[in-house]
């Protein structure tokens, strides 16, 4: 349980996700790391050159940290949980707390993460459709509407000519170990229970 609480302080090292963008004229993709306190590019002027891109189809820039309550509030909410997890391990481990709260803290942990990840994408919609009706370039979906460059929450997607790919990084991996390595300490606190049970 504190293992897998502590794998968590990887998001202040490593990137939760990764965006590219790839596109002929591009032989070396476009890129940029999410951080749990804010972006950057994969390469030195990645963010440089996608803003000038977005700038022609009218999206905004790439928010910096202070911009966006999400990378502030986002550290705070995983030391808490850092926190948490390590505390619960200490008391399980002097048999002061039942397993069942880490199971408890696996919940909250996940509810907390599907949360970060409905309003990551309620971001990339806002960013890929909420254009400058002034944009220098104006391309339609065959319907007529306007066509939005909202990138993939998770996977691949064709924007025009760009091939655009949304992965887990290096933090988020490091993130879904620990909350596995909880749901091991509650397995093996369930298993001791039941065969103290059994005695």
């Amino acid at each position: 349980m504190i293992i897998g609480s502590l794998c968590l302080l990887g998001l202040f090292a490593f990137p939760l996700w990764n965006i590219m963008l790839g596109a002929p004229q591009y032989p070396d993709p476009l890129g940029m790391n999410i951080h749990i306190s804010g972006i950057q590019g994969v390469s030195e002027f990645d963010l440089q050159n996608i803003d000038g891109l977005n700038h022609y189809i009218g999206m905004k820039t790439i928010p910096k940290a202070d911009e966006m309550w999400e990378f502030n509030v986002f550290p705070l909410v995983i030391i808490g949980m850092v926190f948490l997890g390590v505390f619960l391990g200490i008391l399980g481990f002097m048999k002061k707390v039942d397993y069942r709260y880490f199971l408890g803290w696996f919940i909250l942990m996940s509810i907390l993460g599907v949360l970060g990840m409905y309003d990551f994408n309620l971001w990339l919609t806002d960013y890929g459709s909420n254009l400058d009706p002034h944009a220098i370039i104006k391309v339609i979906n065959e319907d007529g509407t306007p066509m939005t460059y909202k990138p993939p929450l998770l996977g691949y997607k064709k924007l025009l000519n760009f091939d655009v790919s949304s992965m887990p990084a290096m933090g988020a991996w490091l993130m879904f170990l620990g909350m596995s390595l909880t749901v091991v300490a509650f397995m093996v606190g369930w298993k001791s229970n039941k065969s103290q049970i059994n005695q």
